[in-house]
């Protein structure tokens, strides 16, 4: 086991809040599968918190469960997904989309992991063909698996797009927390706010312990959904009977502000990773550091031994890229030592100006 490592922020631990409030939690009987007090509190702030009073919310095991319910709300099986190639659906999840929902996915390369509305456009064909499949949803990451970040007019901009084509706008909000805290927004600016219609809310990489959340945003819009969403839950194999224990992590992360501290930290780390490894000698960060993920290229002579002693991996086999994400609970002392360990292996262990805590805003 590693003291810290640097590979994904699930590798972190669960937050102690949350950890109390499942203890909390662990008392008496209550009703099962979503019926008692505490998921009833819980859906509540999850409203509040992305702005949909009487939106439909219904909590999960993992982020791949979320999206599977997600989608297979608002796909019928023969329409399709329009995703980046980069997307969690379409590279992380086993194939589960097709499988188990039977929909089709639409990749789409993108320079930094966004799909645009001129995009979304140029992917439409074939509509009305009953030999083809049909545009159903658009899928999008928030923050992205390249660490980038949508603004709000990006999002409300495809939501418009996804909707005058008639489709609806998904968002795999596995990071949404970081990406609210990198804009300095609330949740539901980045959600409800910009025409959002099915939310994945993560958890699992903020602090929590297995648990998500699906939402329907707009029932009024789509009705259907809100209504179909608890038989989706259960039919693909992601209602808990002991709901109380997802609910209460709900509480401990979104209930106050925990939310955001844990993923304005996890942000603030990624960024003073990013200022100390800038400007070593054949160290290169490839993409922009927007969220709580820095992606670099290595000297292959230092890739191995950094590897083992930090557990990250390769991002991209065929050039060599690798990827740093920050967690909750990286520290700077975490992030220090990593910098000092590339900056020996790579024959500049001279003395460095760390950045003060905090200031790891750079955008590459």
């Amino acid at each position: 086991m590693y003291a810290h490592t640097f590979g994904s922020d699930n590798h972190a631990p669960a937050h102690p809040d949350v950890l109390a409030a499942l203890s909390a939690a662990n008392h008496g009987h209550a009703l099962p599968y979503g019926a008692d007090e505490v998921t009833r509190h819980a859906v509540d702030v999850v409203r509040r918190r992305i702005g949909s009073p009487d939106g439909a919310v219904a909590f999960v095991f993992n982020g791949t469960g979320a999206n599977l319910v997600g989608l297979g709300l608002a796909l019928k099986p023969w329409q399709h997904v329009i995703c980046a190639t980069s997307a969690h659906i379409a590279v992380d999840e086993c194939g589960a989309p097709e499988r188990l929902l039977g929909v089709k996915l639409v990749e789409i390369d993108t320079v930094d992991g966004k799909l645009t509305p001129d995009l979304v456009r140029a992917s439409i064909s074939g509509v009305g063909d009953e030999h083809r499949t049909q545009p159903g949803a658009v899928s999008i990451t928030q923050s992205t698996e390249l660490g980038t970040v949508y603004s709000p007019d990006e999002v409300a901009d495809l939501a418009a797009a996804a909707h005058d084509l008639g489709m609806l706008l998904h968002v795999d909000g596995a990071r949404l927390a970081n990406a609210a805290a990198a804009l300095d927004v609330p949740l539901s600016a980045i959600t409800t706010d910009c025409g959002v219609d099915v939310l994945s809310l993560g958890g699992t990489k903020n602090g929590m312990l297995g648990a998500e959340a699906v939402a329907v945003l707009r029932p009024e819009r789509w009705d259907r959904l809100a209504d179909d969403l608890p038989s989706a839950r259960k039919q693909l194999g992601q209602l808990g009977s002991k709901g109380r224990y997802l609910a209460a992590q709900f509480l401990a992360l979104y209930e106050g502000d925990l939310w955001r501290r844990n993923a304005g930290h996890a942000n603030a780390m990624a960024g003073r990773l990013a200022d100390g490894v800038r400007g070593l000698p054949a160290v290169q960060i490839t993409r922009p550091v927007q969220a709580n993920a820095v992606f670099a290229l290595l000297p292959p002579q230092a890739l191995a031994p950094l590897q083992q002693r930090f557990g990250f991996t390769t991002w991209d086999e065929r050039t060599g890229e690798i990827r740093w994400m920050c967690s909750w609970d990286t520290t700077e002392a975490d992030v220090d030592e990593l910098v000092t360990a590339l900056a020996d292996a790579v024959g500049d262990a001279g003395p460095r100006v760390w950045p003060a805590a905090g200031s790891g805003t750079t955008r590459a």
